[in-house]
């Protein structure tokens, strides 16, 4: 049996330059176009800011995944393929002995 619970997110976004790949585990880093992150800290009473995500493309997101990850004793790797895309690998440790342990 498997001892790990593997999450496979993909997509074809382009990928992550190798230069930066060592980055992505640093917090406040981004790649995120300077002028959104320039509107989502502008306040305007005119905006609705509870449409989008407070902390998206503000450098959180990796390093806060894989560090909730690593406190339930998993981990996070990425692997990406510059100009086509990244695949993104959550483990977990498996709890308990069987297949879904959900009571019947």
């Amino acid at each position: 049996e498997n001892e790990d619970v593997v999450i496979k997110v993909a997509d074809e976004g382009g990928g992550i330059p190798r230069s930066h790949v060592k980055k992505i585990w640093s917090y406040l880093f981004t790649t995120a176009n300077p002028s959104i992150q320039e509107s989502m800290m502008t306040f305007s009473g005119d905006v609705d800011h509870s449409v989008d995500s407070p902390l998206a493309g503000l450098g959180y997101g990796l390093p806060i995944s894989r560090s909730y990850a690593r406190y339930f004793g998993g981990d996070v790797s990425i692997m990406s393929m510059e100009g086509y895309g990244t695949d993104a690998f959550v483990y977990l440790t498996r709890m308990g002995r069987s297949r879904e342990p959900l009571p019947v």
